[in-house]
């Protein structure tokens, strides 16, 4: 069952989207159904650790690092249906041009996972992690989007 009050909030290290990235990720956002709906929040990369260290320990913590887990699609579908299930806070954590986080983010992290092991800019970053959520979305709900 789903909890129409779950969301996923997305904190962005650096700046706001680039023009052409924003088009591409609102184009994902807009096919997103409750409780898959994304909040972005941009904050500057050296207040990235205080903001997520603050979160209430509730809040599920998604850190986007390419020393974490690899996932595949499904994968990803399961680990998000698990705490929005549940009517959890989601929180996916993508780092700025560095990305990397702290020994004390990991901590508190309850996944740490890696798009691939190819390394991508964190503005393409932005645009796969908004079409995989979809995908997620598409999973969890049974629908043919994902056809692997």
């Amino acid at each position: 069952m789903w909890y129409n009050e779950a969301m996923i909030k997305i904190l962005a290290g650096g700046k706001k989207h680039n023009g052409w990235l924003a088009e591409a990720c609102v184009e994902y956002e807009k096919r997103l159904r409750k409780p898959f709906v994304i909040e972005w929040q941009f904050v500057d990369e050296e207040k990235l650790d205080e903001k997520v260290l603050k979160l209430p320990r509730e809040v599920f913590v998604v850190l986007l690092d390419e020393r974490g887990r690899i996932l595949d699609s499904p994968a990803l579908a399961e680990t998000l249906r698990e705490p929005l299930e549940s009517g959890r806070e989601v929180v996916l954590v993508l780092g700025g041009a560095f990305g990397h986080f702290s020994p004390e983010m990991q901590a508190r992290s309850n996944v740490i996972w890696s798009l691939s092991k190819l390394v991508f800019p964190h503005q393409i970053c932005r645009l796969i992690l908004a079409e995989q959520i979809y995908r997620a979305q598409e999973i969890c709900a049974g629908h043919p989007y994902h056809h692997a």
